[in-house]
């Protein structure tokens, strides 16, 4: 009997835009074959078209690796409409501000729609094309009232794009600490709203854990891949440290962790050994 062939899963380098230094992490991976998406800040200051156009001549290397909008409605960052509300000053929410507000029913969704529908209008611009995917910064995706107005938006500009949701296939048991088990809650209305919208996507997802304290990085991935079905997505956040990244984000040097794992050969092994492929 034949051997079945390897899954192919998403490994997915989010915050391209975020920092120079992030930027430059990901397309290193993206060369060396170790990454097969990344998903893009249209509302940070290290994105424009010298960065757009080193994404895509990076992704020459690597033709099959997916280039999405990572939607941002999330504090320290602003938005491109005029007319977003609610706002911490000139700011979007804090992550934990958006979420309650959704959960109390004290968002707009048609202000979400018109934000997004304005990210999605920016990529298009530095890319000339749709998104092959879209996701969220924070995973604001999948917040009550956020992604009624997210997936109208995708709907409308680009409905053959697949969208992250952030439920794990499989037991409870694999999930990686309560913010994925957060993050699988909220999933289940997400696809059921994606599937009335006729949009697609992954059908599992890994990759959340806790960023502020100690991990080990090789074992968090082994967990991981166990049991990652086939169009699956491991979401990681490689980069390198600068002044921008330490200005605007507080995950710093677990990213130069994540690059320098996925960089090196155990990774490869783990991949094989898991009967899992980026190609």
């Amino acid at each position: 009997m034949s051997e079945s062939p390897p899954r192919r899963i998403w490994l997915c380098a989010d915050d391209y835009g975020l920092s120079d230094g992030v930027n430059r992490a990901i397309r290193d991976l993206i060369e060396r074959g170790r990454l097969n998406a990344t998903s893009v800040m249209t509302v940070t200051p290290a994105i424009g078209r010298e960065a757009a156009a080193a994404l895509q001549a990076s992704v020459t290397c690597s033709p099959r690796c997916a280039i999405g909008l990572h939607v941002t409605l999330t504090a320290p960052f602003r938005p491109l409409t005029m007319h977003f509300r609610p706002l911490d000053g000139d700011m979007f929410l804090p992550f934990a501000k958006l979420l309650r507000a959704g959960l109390m029913r004290r968002l707009d969704a048609e202000l979400v729609h018109a934000e997004v529908l304005a990210q999605l209008d920016a990529f298009h611009d530095l890319f000339g094309r749709a998104p092959d995917f879209v996701d969220g910064h924070q995973h604001a995706q999948l917040f009550p009232q956020v992604r009624d107005g997210f997936l109208r938006a995708v709907k409308e500009r680009a409905p053959q794009a697949w969208v992250r949701q952030c439920g794990r296939d499989g037991p409870l048991a694999r999930l990686v600490g309560p913010k994925a088990l957060v993050l699988n809650v909220l999933s289940t209305q997400f696809r059921a709203k994606a599937t009335r919208a006729g949009l697609t996507f992954n059908p599992a997802f890994a990759g959340a854990y806790d960023f502020t304290r100690e991990n080990d990085f090789a074992a968090l991935m082994r967990g991981f891949l166990d049991g990652m079905p086939d169009g699956g997505l491991v979401m990681c956040h490689p980069g390198f440290v600068d002044d921008t990244l330490k200005s605007l984000d507080p995950l710093t040097t677990q990213r130069e962790t994540e690059h320098a794992y996925l960089a090196g050969d155990d990774f490869p092994a783990l991949v094989a050994l898991n009967k899992v492929t980026l190609a």
